[in-house]
Formats: C-alpha cells, structure tokens, sequence
C-alpha cells in the first residue's frame, strides 16, 4: 500500500483494535491466472506471533483455499471513508481527495485440523452473537457439528508484516483540517462523521 509518512500509522494497538472493529475483511492471494478474493470475518488473536495472528473459516467449496494454503496472503480490512470537497478548504489551487482508514496484514494461509477448525467456528460465532437480545450458541459436540466439518475448512495466519494507513488530511493546515471536520460533521451521514472524529483525534488539541 502507498504509505506517505503523514498517513503512515505504526503503532501496533491502534493497527489491532482497527481491526478488532472492522473484522470484516478480504483475503487475497494469487490463482493461477488471476488474482483471487474471498470476503470473510476474521478473529484476531493478539497474543500469537509478534504482530498477532488472524484466524477464520471458509466454505470447502470455495476453491480459493487449495490455492492461499502455504503461500503469502494478504488481508484488507477498511474503515470508514469519505469524499472531500475543495469547497471546504475555502482556499485557491486546491483538488477533491478522499479521507480514509485502512490496514493491509500479509502472512502465510495455513490450514488447521477439525478440531481448531470447530474451535474456529465457536469462537466466530461467540463474537458476532455477543450483541444479540438472545445470542445463539454452537454446540460442538453435535451431529450437526460433525457435519458442518465437511463442508468447511479452518485457517490461520501468523502476520508478518501489518499496514496501517490513516490519511486524515494530516498533511493540510491546521485550519484547512478544522474546516473539513466542520464540512463532514454538517453532512451528517455516518461515514462522514466517523472520518470527522478520527480527524478530530489527530489535531495537535487531542494530543
């Protein structure tokens, strides 16, 4: 990924709960004559691995694990994003960009056994449920678990190298950034008001 310094976000606790909070990602990986994508929901576990481990399932029949096996993948997860009118610069010489939030996570795809794939899966369904009046839950110790096994596979993937682009118009004045946040802030929609608070949280008050 393109990374200005300006935009360039390292530190390794921001970069995890981004991704905690926008689990929903795309794995990419090489076919053999084009590039493949599956849109997934990933786990993170932060404490394997220097940098975490992402872990996940996918149906049996989606091909696209016969070729990620044992090969460098990469995982997109994307943020909140919004369009940034000129206008609100209130200046001279200036152009339309896009404000986003964005990490890419590379690391080798590696297939796990039933049992962590049965894991996989509890733990999958643990997390999304939590929000729910009644959470559903996996038994799985069941036929039905049994079952399930045969039509999916469980992978995991130690990353080795993480991403993290925050491009926030850092690299505007102090007074052009407050008058974009102003900007989005009016506009009201959730995106909007998502970049606004991110931006708002990089001006030199909130440090």
């Amino acid at each position: 990924m393109y990374l200005p310094a300006a935009f360039h976000e390292t530190d390794l606790a921001t970069i995890h709960a981004f991704i905690e909070l926008h689990s929903f990602g795309l794995l990419t990986s090489q076919g053999d004559e084009l590039p493949l994508g599956t849109h997934l929901p990933f786990l993170l576990d932060r404490t394997t691995g220097p940098q975490g481990t992402l872990i996940g399932h996918m149906a049996k029949a989606n091909p696209h694990w016969r070729y990620a096996d044992g090969e460098t993948v990469m995982v997109v997860f994307h943020g909140p994003h919004a369009y940034i009118t000129p206008t609100w610069y209130a200046a001279e010489n200036v152009v339309p960009t896009w404000n986003y939030v964005a990490v890419h996570a590379y690391g080798v795809f590696e297939l796990v056994d039933d049992d962590e794939t049965l894991d996989i899966v509890a733990q999958t369904v643990e997390r999304y449920e939590q929000p729910q009046a009644q959470p559903w839950k996996f038994e799985r110790d069941t036929d039905f678990a049994r079952k399930l096994l045969a039509a999916i596979v469980g992978f995991r993937i130690e990353v080795t190298r993480l991403e993290g682009k925050w491009k926030l118009s850092q690299n505007h004045s102090l007074e052009r950034r407050e008058r974009v946040i102003a900007g989005l802030q009016q506009q009201g929609d959730a995106d909007a008001v998502a970049i606004a608070a991110l931006m708002a949280a990089t001006l030199p008050s909130a440090k």
